[in-house]
This record gives structure tokens, C-alpha cells and sequence, in this order.
């Protein structure tokens, strides 16, 4: 699972080491320590719609997902559109020159860091 933060001012994103997903509970408790340790006040969450925007069996999961962030940590989550975001995370780490090995390693973190900067920038636009 990616992982990305922002500035205190929310302008810019920066990816976190991935989580690499074990159970719940070695799962919550690394995104306890995390929220802690960035003073986390909101979640986003890359939500994975089908191309024609529909909801996916795996967008369901991500929205039950969601609902236990918010009950166990008492936060706003937010669910937002992850379309493309992985292609794009390819394309950006393909034109960096990183190995495969390495982009396929980095690939969750950029898609992350792309999910909350498109969130944020489209917060200030409205």
C-alpha cells in the first residue's frame, strides 16, 4: 500500500515508504504510528473505479476499508479517483531512467504521492 503525506500546509506530497500489507492488525498499527508521527488530520484513500467510472469489487473493499479508518482513528477519509494514477506513476518514474526493479518498488509510493497531490490541488481549486 502506498503512502504519502503532506506539507503542514498541504501543497505538496511526499511518498512514505510502502506498507506491505500483512493483517489488519500489523496494518492498523503502522498507520497508527504513521498518523502520529505526521500529525495525520485527514485520509485519502485511491479509490479503483472501472474506466467507465463504475464502482469495482476491489472500490467496494477500498469504501469498507474507509468506513474501519474512520471508526478506529476518528479521521475524515476521503475516497478518491486512482484512475491511471499507477500508469501514471510508470510513466514518470520510465522518464526518471530507473531500473524495472526499481520502478516496480516505487510504483505504489509515486501513485500514492499522485493521488493526494491531484486531491489537494483539486480542494483548491473549489
Amino acid at each position: 500500500m502506498g503512502l504519502a503525506v503532506s506539507d503542514p500546509l498541504g501543497i505538496t506530497a511526499q511518498g512514505l515508504e510502502t506498507l506491505e500489507r500483512k493483517n489488519k492488525r500489523a496494518d492498523f498499527g503502522r498507520l497508527e504510528r504513521t498518523i502520529r508521527e505526521y500529525q495525520v488530520r485527514e485520509i485519502v484513500l485511491g479509490n479503483p473505479l472501472r474506466m467507465s467510472g463504475e464502482e469495482s469489487t476491489l472500490s467496494k473493499k477500498v469504501a469498507e476499508f474507509a468506513g474501519e479508518l474512520r471508526q478506529r482513528f476518528q479521521l475524515p477519509v476521503h475516497l478518491w479517483d486512482e484512475r491511471l494514477s499507477s500508469a501514471e506513476a510508470n510513466r514518470v518514474l520510465r522518464e526518471a531512467e530507473l531500473s524495472i526493479k526499481k520502478r516496480a518498488q516505487a510504483v505504489d509510493r509515486m501513485a500514492a504521492v499522485l493521488i493526494l497531490q491531484s486531491f489537494m490541488q483539486a480542494r483548491d481549486i473549489h
